[in-house]
């Protein structure tokens, strides 16, 4: 048994992805998909039509006006940009409350994480759209994790405070890393096999074979994410943690600098989706 199979192992109790969520993931593999369609499958669902709403009339979010309705929203801020906040909003919601969990600086971390895999994606020539989703749930992983050995999480959590160190914590401490983890709960999810692959990568991406760049996208993405938590510059803290893996992706630190969002951007709305 692997040792992330503990955290998983009653397949009853694992979440559910939302029917809607489901469906927008789908239109990810369509290449005739229109912005009426996605707004009507975000009408089905009436709550989070409302939230996504809230979070398109944000100050971050770039409408110029306020919005009133779905197909105004994706006209406004674009069906890229109203999928990714549906999508959020959607796995944003699927677990509980718990008062051990800050729910708040996890989806800051995940709404960072999938912003910056989105723009590193397009410099790599990947999907953008796969790569946001796939940087959305790198971490939710942890939180079935924190559910089964609360304490030996929080353990991992008071270590790591430094970027990109929460991996090796937890190997050290759990015997695994959340992102086994999460790829086993998107296998589960019936995500596409090309983001359960690269959640695996990600964990040692310069030693995946075959090499994921959507693996080392989101090993990077997530890196930058920890440096904005910590308020540390970010292009800086990445070149410093992983100049070979920025090398084998071919790319420079001044793009970085011209292509890449401000942690703060990236992260506005999210109380938004979580209320």
């Amino acid at each position: 048994m692997n040792a992330s199979d503990r955290y998983l192992h009653n397949s009853d109790a694992l979440p559910v992805m939302p029917e809607t969520a489901v469906q927008l993931m789908r239109t990810l593999e369509r290449d005739d998909t229109s912005m009426t369609n996605v707004a009507a499958l975000i009408e089905r669902d009436p709550s989070l039509a409302v939230k996504v709403l809230r979070v398109a009339n944000s100050a971050g979010v770039g409408a110029q006006r306020e919005v009133a309705n779905l197909r105004d929203a994706a006209n406004l801020i674009g069906m890229r940009r109203l999928r990714d906040l549906s999508m959020a909003a959607c796995v944003a919601n699927i677990f509980p409350t718990d008062g051990n969990f800050d729910r708040e600086r996890f989806w800051r971390h995940g709404l960072a994480t999938a912003g910056h895999a989105k723009v590193l994606a397009g410099l790599c020539n990947i999907d953008p759209d796969t790569a946001y989703l796939a940087g959305l749930v790198m971490r939710i992983g942890r939180v079935l994790m924190l559910m089964v050995e609360p304490e030996i999480v929080a353990r991992c959590d008071e270590l790591n405070d430094s970027p990109d160190s929460l991996i090796g914590h937890e190997i050290e401490w759990l015997g695994c890393s959340h992102l086994e983890v999460s790829a086993a709960l998107a296998k589960h999810w019936n995500f596409p096999k090309e983001i359960v692959d690269a959640l695996v990568a990600a964990r040692d991406p310069m030693s995946a074979l075959p090499f994921s760049v959507l693996g080392a996208v989101l090993r990077l993405a997530s890196t930058l994410a920890d440096a904005g938590d910590l308020k540390l510059a970010e292009v800086d803290t990445l070149v410093a943690i992983h100049p070979e893996l920025i090398a084998r992706m071919e790319l420079s630190a001044d793009d970085l600098v011209a292509y890449l969002k401000p942690w703060d951007s990236l992260t506005l709305g999210v109380d938004q989706l979580l209320s």
